[in-house]
């Protein structure tokens, strides 16, 4: 029986079918993932014991090609997370146009508890177990929490070991040396940089008067921090697993990120000069005009919803805004720009790097970024208006946007009144 963030992720598709004209075999057919499957990962650890991991993957729906999805290491990963995050892969992908499907995959593990080496029989004792799930053409990973371009490097080369002969297109994100894209790095922040900018003049936003408060300094956050302020606009508040800090005069991300890599926390981290801890509940609820979630799902729930001052929300994180806490958000006039647009940088050049890996040709950097541009642009335009035409917050505009996508591949292959006619 699917739990609490699966059913709630499926109220997202409910509320966007009832905005269109669609078959119900579409909606019947998006109800549940297309296949998933479950591993137990025993792994030789480095004192010679041996240690099992649970470990999923799970493609939602190929309708529209190959599923395309991270995969992420932490302690508290499960099946029900696993098949939402490949539910909102689906809709991400639709969103941006590419020609993916979505999906996902996750092992339960802390890798702070490991040695490098273990974590490299961890994963590639993945792929191991998921080979035949994955594939160039069928199914292909990424990284995202707590994996990264070694870890993706680790399982392209144990995949091209089985299957005797290259394969780069298999995997995305791996380290340009062995087939990544130029742009994939900062991608999914520069992404949403690009996604805020494109709309600062409908939201009433300006570099020289708006400050920005970010929760989670991971990767995309960092980017996206570091283009925000190289613009002008002021970051006041960051936060990570460990601290977050909060200076209303300004904070320099560049330099809070070499502090968080020397220190291991952002507790001190360089400011103009009124930097104070807070709680991460406190960085959430602070004075700002836009609000960026880069960490968990759930972080902004009905509990704390009505405290959110921020008139912008940028969903960099998969899932930080539950439901309930939209339907907060809307009534308060605030504007959330969802998750499958904002963070959809991501896995547009990851489709990028699928794309070069198939031709074996690759492209320079300025053109990476120019065609993610010319893509991430057009569809937060279409959503913006198809918001403003219809009366709807931005996240039912893009569902809309994306499962008449879905609907349409789906209906191309014959629906109930194409075969009774």
């Amino acid at each position: 029986m699917a739990t609490a963030l699966f059913t709630k992720a499926r109220k997202r598709l409910k509320e966007a079918a009832k905005h269109l004209d669609i078959h119900p075999d579409v909606i019947e057919r998006l109800k549940y993932p297309k296949e998933t499957l479950a591993a137990t990962l025993v792994v030789r650890m480095d004192d010679g014991s041996s240690k099992a991991f649970k470990a999923w993957r799970c493609r939602y729906d190929d309708t529209r090609g190959p599923t395309k999805g991270g995969i992420r290491y932490h302690p508290r990963v499960n099946l029900d997370e696993i098949m939402t995050l490949a539910f909102w892969m689906t809709f991400k992908c639709a969103v941006a146009g590419l020609p993916f499907g979505g999906a996902k995959g996750g092992v339960q593990v802390d890798t702070k508890t490991l040695s490098k080496t273990e974590l490299e029989r961890l994963s590639r004792a993945y792929i191991q177990a998921f080979a035949r799930f994955i594939g160039p053409d069928r199914d292909i990973p990424a990284p995202d929490m707590y994996t990264n371009g070694i870890v993706m490097a680790w399982m392209a080369d144990e995949y091209a070991a089985m299957v005797d002969q290259p394969s780069p297109a298999v995997i995305t994100g791996k380290p340009i040396p062995l087939g990544g894209s130029l742009g994939r790095d900062d991608a999914t922040g520069r992404g949403g940089h690009l996604v805020l900018r494109h709309l600062e003049g409908e939201l009433g936003l300006s570099p020289a008067t708006s400050r920005i408060v970010l929760q989670g300094f991971g990767n995309a956050s960092y980017h996206c921090a570091r283009l925000l302020h190289a613009d002008g606009y002021r970051i006041i508040g960051l936060s990570d697993s460990r601290s977050a800090v909060y200076d209303p005069d300004g904070i320099d991300p560049v330099a809070a990120m070499e502090h968080k890599r020397d220190k291991h926390s952002l507790a001190g981290c360089p400011s103009k000069g009124k930097l104070r801890e807070i709680t991460n509940e406190e960085l959430l609820e602070s004075e700002c005009d836009v609000l960026i979630p880069a960490a968990l799902e759930n972080q902004i729930i009905l509990e704390n919803a009505p405290n959110i001052k921020a008139r912008v929300i940028l969903e960099l994180a998969n899932g930080p805004t539950s439901p309930a806490a939209d339907k907060v958000l809307n009534q308060a006039g605030k504007t959330v720009i969802p998750d499958i647009l904002a963070n959809s940088g991501g896995v547009t050049v990851s489709y990028f790097e699928w794309v070069q890996n198939k031709a074996g040709y690759y492209w320079p950097l300025d053109e990476v970024r120019a065609k993610l541009k010319s893509i991430i642009e057009p569809e937060t335009r279409t959503i913006w208006e198809a918001a403003q035409e219809r009366g709807l917050d931005m996240r039912t505009a893009a569902y809309v946007h994306g499962l008449r996508r879905i609907a349409a591949a789906v209906e191309a292959h014959g629906t109930k009144a194409y075969f009774d006619s």
